[in-house]
């Protein structure tokens, strides 16, 4: 018969019938060899139509002083000045203008009614090193000695959205591919059951949302996977309780030929490779993510370390339990929110919002660098601490500070950092980063180098440009390490 001579809806048929036919071939041996070549008794020899695993563990360029980076980001903007950062010099400035000396920031924060207003924090002198903190964070003092605490950070956005995005990504425009997406695709994964690069919130969703975690443009695999507690730590990963292992598995080996027939002439697609990943990843994960994430083994006495018998640190205390234990599984980035949904953010009663946002995460915080550091964990694991900018020496609405990116505080511990030491200052009265000054892209450059990287060398081509996470600048902060 003449093909031309049937029907729209014949010729349909006969070429779905066809693709089945075609796409059925090898299909029973397909998850046993894949078994035998993950032991070691077989190997799948390269082809045309072999995608290579593009989470595959890769050498870093140098040696890595950090196998894992966990990120404790307070959303909003801590004060550094109520924290890390004591300026002695408002005391004697309180309830005046801003001195034209200091400059204008571009704010709208020039009037009469926004004058200088001091801390009414106590801060003391904590460890050997003498550094002084604050009243707020009477626990995270105690490892002071761990800390490096870099004084002189600096960002370019004024607004939330586009700082949290620049602090994740380098960028204040959304679309280039988060930090720990750089380091997925620079080092590829230690545990092929869970994530390389885990997500987890406190609150509200994050200002900007997935794109804070995005891969942007590189292949969609590296992009951030989001966790929560309890026996379902994936949204939409455990199958139905009708449907068995068995019937999973082989939905799956289809899945993935099909997927390859289709992908053979389409290297480009990464979307598809990524969803290819991302159902074998699935499947592994059933068993993989509800183990890592089950703290009923811990014992009573690490639970309250972490905070878990007080509601009031109970919630993020459990995300830095959930940290340490993806740590202890080789999960290689991964990034808490403290006060997600911006709760940091203190225009106005900033005693209040900063008791409250302090009292939640100190302790949990505290905890971990304890927990790691008793575990061996703290020399291959680089806690990082901080949020997208600062807040102002001078008051916005009588009691609260605004956004400060021109100076602020983050600090670094673990991974091969030197602890008891301050980087970096602000000036007189903590506007502006003065003195060894940091911006995101050092911080970048120099979390990367803790794990092995070379940001000038951790290239991939985009739109005929060669792009790399620290974009055009980025120096690593070589006095941080020992």
């Amino acid at each position: 018969m003449n093909p031309y001579e049937l029907t729209a809806k014949e010729r349909a048929l006969q070429q779905r019938r066809r693709f089945l036919q075609q796409s059925s071939a090898g299909l029973c041996s397909l998850a046993l060899s894949s078994l035998l070549a993950a032991d070691g008794f077989a190997q799948t020899p390269p082809t045309k139509t072999t995608a290579p695993d593009p989470l595959a563990p890769k050498k870093p360029h140098h040696r890595a002083r950090a196998k894992s980076v966990i990120f404790l980001f307070l959303e909003g903007g801590p004060s550094h000045l109520d924290t890390f950062d004591p300026k002695p010099k408002l005391l004697d400035l309180a309830g005046k203008p801003m001195p034209e000396s200091f400059g204008r920031p571009i704010t709208a924060m020039g009037t009469a009614s926004n004058t200088i207003m001091p801390s009414r924090r106590v801060f003391k002198q904590y460890g050997q090193s003498g550094i002084p903190v604050s009243d707020w964070l009477p626990n995270i003092a105690q490892h002071v000695d761990d800390l490096a605490i870099i004084r002189s950070c600096w960002a370019d956005g004024l607004n939330h959205v586009g700082s949290v995005c620049q602090m994740n990504t380098g960028s204040i425009l959304a679309g280039r591919p988060s930090l720990g997406a750089w380091a997925m695709y620079g080092l590829g994964t230690a545990n092929q059951n869970l994530p390389a690069f885990v997500v987890m919130a406190d609150g509200a969703e994050v200002l900007g949302g997935t794109k804070n975690w995005s891969a942007g443009f590189l292949p969609a695999v590296y992009q951030g996977t989001q966790f929560r507690s309890g026996a379902s730590p994936v949204y939409y990963v455990a199958p139905p309780d009708t449907v068995s292992d068995e019937q999973q598995r082989g939905k799956i080996d289809f899945l993935s030929q099909l997927n390859q027939r289709f992908s053979a002439d389409k290297p480009e697609d990464t979307e598809l490779l990524a969803r290819l990943n991302s159902y074998e990843l699935a499947y592994r994960m059933q068993a993989a993510a509800p183990e890592a994430v089950d703290l009923s083994k811990e014992s009573e006495a690490t639970k309250k370390l972490y905070g878990l018998d007080n509601p009031v640190t109970a919630k993020y205390g459990t995300m830095c339990l959930l940290a340490r234990r993806l740590v202890e599984r080789d999960v290689r980035f991964i990034q808490l929110y403290s006060g997600s949904g911006s709760a940091w953010d203190a225009h106005n009663n900033i005693e209040g919002n900063h008791a409250k946002m302090c009292a939640s995460s100190d302790l949990p915080i505290a905890g971990l660098l304890t927990d790691l550091k008793a575990r061996g964990l703290l020399d291959s694991t680089l806690v990082v601490w901080g949020g997208e900018f600062g807040r102002t020496p001078f008051n916005e609405k009588g009691d609260g500070r605004d956004h400060n990116p021109w100076g602020f505080t983050m600090w670094m511990a673990g991974g091969g950092v030197k602890g008891g030491q301050i980087i970096g200052q602000t000036d007189e009265i903590g506007l502006r980063a003065i003195e060894k000054r940091a911006h995101v892209h050092d911080l970048h450059a120099t979390i990367l180098h803790a794990l092995g990287l070379n940001h000038f060398a951790t290239l991939y081509e985009h739109n005929g440009r060669m792009e790399r996470p620290t974009i055009n600048d980025g120096e690593v902060i070589t006095e941080l390490f020992a």
